[in-house]
């Protein structure tokens, strides 16, 4: 795996991501508590901008990206595809996450970003995701433990992330 890959960006949005970190949203500090000090074994940083854009979390080594998804980004969903596109051109890996499920489903945001990093990693292979020099998974069991594949746990946080939002769009309507 490659070290620290760096990506030039535009050096005009650094004090922007600043005050991104300054103004973090709840579900941006919820993720962070938790992917803070190498806890999956490789550093993230927070609203890092990448050639023209910023994302919410970054991690140099894998080139991963993590993205948030809140009510604000209904709307900016073809700007979203667009700047993940360009961003996948340069090497970027992305995972996305909506912003309930970080609420209200972190267990299995850190499952679906463990099994992530390993398909990174590893490729695909059994191999533990977490060095022994390294904590332990935030979470008991972790994706090691795991006996469904990867697909099967991405489709029921995918199912899981449309159900609350159904149910979500339904508490709202019945107000």
């Amino acid at each position: 795996m490659p070290q620290n890959t760096i990506i030039p960006y535009n050096l005009e949005l650094k004090q922007f991501a600043r005050d991104l970190r300054n103004n973090s949203t709840l579900s941006e500090v919820l993720l962070w508590q938790q992917i803070k000090g190498k806890v999956l074994g490789y550093e993230f940083h927070r609203q890092v901008p990448i050639d023209q854009f910023i994302v919410d979390f970054y991690c140099h080594e894998l080139m991963l990206a993590i993205e948030i998804d809140g009510s604000s980004h209904g709307d900016k969903y073809d700007y979203d595809m667009d700047r993940q596109s360009k961003l996948q051109d340069l090497g970027v890996k992305f995972i996305r996450f909506n912003d309930l499920d970080v609420k209200k489903n972190m267990a299995g945001v850190l499952i679906a970003l463990e099994h992530k990093i390993r398909e990174i990693v590893n490729c695909g292979k059994n191999i533990p995701l977490v060095s022994p020099e390294t904590k332990p998974s935030p979470f008991k069991g972790g994706i090691q433990q795991c006996n469904c594949s990867g697909r099967i746990v991405q489709y029921a946080l995918l199912f899981l992330g449309v159900f609350i939002e159904i149910l979500s769009d339904f508490e709202y309507s019945s107000r």
